[in-house]
């Protein structure tokens, strides 16, 4: 039998407690374990391989209850789902997650907020720029200094980071972004990152990372960019998505970051009219995304930028595409209205280790006559080349 116990520093349950009490084996991270007190006669797995401890004693002859000890709800990026992965099906006694108390603890409803657990700084920094309000399981190189670091100066944020959260030393600390890069931190639990310029969203009815967009790929009338069908194929050969970093190099309008930053992609739009900047800040708003701006003639504007999963280069010569190239996305497309100058750009996305493409998109638009009948009013073709990493 195996029990799988969340400790989030309150006394245990009478029923968690006589579980503990009759264990054969007990095993977790060292700081729960000397939470919770097991009797000191018990046989103790502290962090280490949990699966290979579980599988050893329950081959055993002697076997008996094992009980597995975790930080808050041990269902909620806990031992839960590993075991059920290994086979195992444990008794689950839950405590209050951590992140639950954290936002308690901060005075800030968390139904619209997103939680992040995961080893990779640039996906959790994109997760964060990407979303007003986001907590981050910290983990070795994944901590609040780290976090502000990768997040200056693009992405103002504030931090609030909460130590030995549920034990002895528990502390809650509001940091600029500034600050958290040099103060030393004592075992940081929870981080959460919050955009405080971020206005209040209406009606909230779905916890967590929000729907995709109603529409996307809509028709924008007036805008120097690529019509919508040309744009929904640029799309599609992007892929942005939650935890993805895009860049929008000659972003016009801002069309294809705002449908990019609608998926839940991080989203760097670079643009050199100052006109179509201000269009770019008010589409952004409209649409209720995050969308960093900069101002700036690539290819010089993108060295600051951190690297991309994804490139959206419109209308770029060979020399922007070599300095998107260079940074290593894992997608890369580029609009053309020129065909003369594919082979040059295609050269080069193969020089950089690209499996390269080209498509022709002409659209015909349909209009109806005054007598009822149909007509088709061409469109001015695109040609869209698109590289993927081999």
């Amino acid at each position: 039998m195996i029990t799988v116990i969340g400790s989030d520093g309150s006394e245990l349950s009478p029923g968690a407690r006589a579980k503990v009490d009759q264990a054969a084996l007990v095993t977790g991270p060292e700081r729960v374990i000397r939470r919770v007190r097991p009797d000191p006669g018990v046989p103790r797995v502290v962090a280490g391989d949990v699966l290979r401890a579980l599988d050893e004693h329950l081959e055993g002859s002697a076997g008996g209850p094992a009980v597995v000890l975790a930080d808050g709800d041990p269902g909620f990026f806990g031992p839960v789902r590993e075991l059920r992965a290994h086979g195992l099906a444990p008794e689950v006694l839950p405590a209050a997650s951590l992140v639950s108390r954290a936002f308690a603890h901060a005075g800030l409803a968390w139904e619209d907020a997103l939680v992040v657990g995961t080893p990779e700084l640039r996906r959790a920094a994109n997760v964060c720029r990407a979303h007003h309000k986001v907590a981050v399981l910290a983990a070795p190189g994944v901590g609040p200094a780290e976090l502000a670091r990768e997040l200056a100066p693009t992405t103002p944020r504030a931090l609030i980071v909460f130590e030995d959260l549920g034990g002895p030393d528990e502390r809650i600390i509001h940091s600029r972004m500034g600050e958290a890069t040099t103060r030393p931190w004592k075992n940081p639990g929870i981080v959460l990152v919050v955009d405080p310029r971020h206005r209040r969203p209406g009606e909230v009815w779905l916890a967590g990372a929000r729907p995709g967009p109603g529409e996307w790929a809509a028709e924008s009338h007036g805008s120097p960019g690529i019509g919508a069908e040309a744009r929904a194929f640029v799309l599609a050969r992007l892929g942005p998505r939650l935890g993805d970093l895009v860049w929008d190099i000659g972003a016009g309008h801002g069309e294809v970051s705002v449908d990019c930053a609608g998926f839940g992609a991080a989203v760097f739009a670079v643009e050199r009219d100052a006109g179509r900047c201000e269009v770019i800040k008010r589409r952004v708003l409209a649409h209720g995304v995050k969308v960093a701006l900069t101002r700036g003639q690539a290819p010089a504007a993108l060295e600051p930028l951190p690297d991309p999963d994804g490139v959206y280069v419109a209308g770029g010569g060979p020399e922007v595409v070599a300095a998107c190239a260079k940074r290593g996305p894992a997608a890369l497309v580029c609009a053309l209205r020129e065909a003369e100058r594919a082979p040059a750009v295609l050269a080069v996305l193969r020089e950089y280790g690209y499996r390269a493409e080209g498509v022709r998109i002409h659209a015909e638009r349909l209009a109806e006559r005054p007598d009822g009948t149909l007509a088709a009013a061409p469109a001015d073709p695109v040609l869209i080349l698109h590289g993927t990493r081999r």
